[in-house]
């Protein structure tokens, strides 16, 4: 995708059922080959044994065989690190949606930009304080000139849609979902649950997310890219490039697409969780499935930490025009 503009929208194609059948099964194709990764290095945070016995080769030390944890009980304890982690500073999330909560600052909403929101709410602080980066310094004056009511309004609608979905999750919870429509998610691509340039559909699902991680997928800069690379980075039915980035001629950068609908990335996040539950029965663990979408976000997440450096090169200014396909 070729963005030289406000371009909010994606190509039809990706909308199209034969579309979406071909990406999930790029999807499929790649899965297993990150998810063996993602057990024997524990989430990322202990080398395999492949990189292990290449080091020991290189150095000459031989490696003596040990009692390694089994598949079943690392994947248990990714999953339960990752469960810690998001509870961390989850419950300032719940504080500000929380209907009453909201409904006090009706009448002050300046007070709850300025106070609630920027010192409160952990993704909006942290991204308005940092200032190590230079990308951010947009954001930074999009939230000084955002309007407080509509900030306001933007997470009070966030709110009563999370509430309201409750019902439409009971009657699919225990179903396989097979079409994006189903999950009823379109709404959330609107105005009325947008404030551009400061609750965009990042921030929005990563709200959503912290209230009920069952219901909402964090659609987080990692999981787009992390798309990317479980597509193998190609283009498929697209006149332009991948759906899942955005290539600026202008600016002469590439970064993953923050305007890719929600309604499309739970599509695909469901089924990777799928996936992702699949290995568990395989592997004899009980799935979380309270906390179904921070298992995916682990997963994305490390997909994306895998090819961290190729995305510190492509977020980097390339030369106009150019495009690389490398693998």
């Amino acid at each position: 995708m070729f963005v030289g503009s406000e371009e909010r929208t994606i190509e039809e194609v990706c909308y199209e059922k034969e579309h979406i059948e071909k990406v999930l099964k790029v999807i499929k194709e790649n899965f297993d080959k990150y998810f063996t990764k993602f057990i024997e290095t524990e989430n990322g945070i202990v080398m395999s044994k492949e990189e292990i016995d290449e080091i020991a080769n290189d150095i000459g030390i031989r490696v003596l065989k040990t009692n390694e944890n089994s598949p079943s009980e690392k994947y248990r304890k990714i999953m339960i690190e990752a469960i810690q982690e998001f509870e961390k500073d989850r419950e300032k999330y719940l504080k500000i949606m929380n209907k009453e909560y909201l409904d006090e600052y009706e009448e002050e909403v300046a007070f709850f930009k300025n106070k609630v929101l920027k010192n409160e709410c952990p993704i909006i602080h942290s991204t308005l304080q940092n200032i190590t980066a230079k990308a951010l310094d947009k954001y930074r004056m999009d939230f000084n000139l955002a309007d407080p009511a509509i900030l306001h309004k933007v997470v009070t609608n966030l709110n009563n849609f999370s509430i309201e979905y409750e019902n439409k999750y009971d009657t699919y919870k225990d179903k396989t979902i097979s079409s994006y429509e189903e999950l009823e998610l379109e709404l959330l691509d609107t105005d009325d649950y947008t404030a551009y340039g400061v609750i965009g559909g990042g921030i929005k699902s990563h709200l959503l997310y912290k209230r009920r991680p069952q219901m909402f997928a964090n659609r987080s800069r990692d999981a787009i890219w992390a798309l990317w690379f479980l597509t193998e980075k190609i283009i498929i039915d697209t006149k332009m490039d991948s759906e899942f980035i955005m290539i600026d001629t202008k600016k002469t950068t590439t970064q993953q697409n923050y305007f890719y609908p929600y309604c499309l990335f739970s599509f695909y996040a469901i089924n990777i969780y799928y996936l992702l539950k699949e290995k568990a029965n395989e592997l004899e663990v009980e799935f979380p499935d309270d906390y179904k979408y921070v298992i995916v976000d682990a997963f994305l997440s490390f997909v994306a930490e895998r090819h961290r450096l190729e995305i510190d090169l492509f977020t980097s200014n390339i030369k106009e025009g150019d495009r690389y396909y490398g693998a």
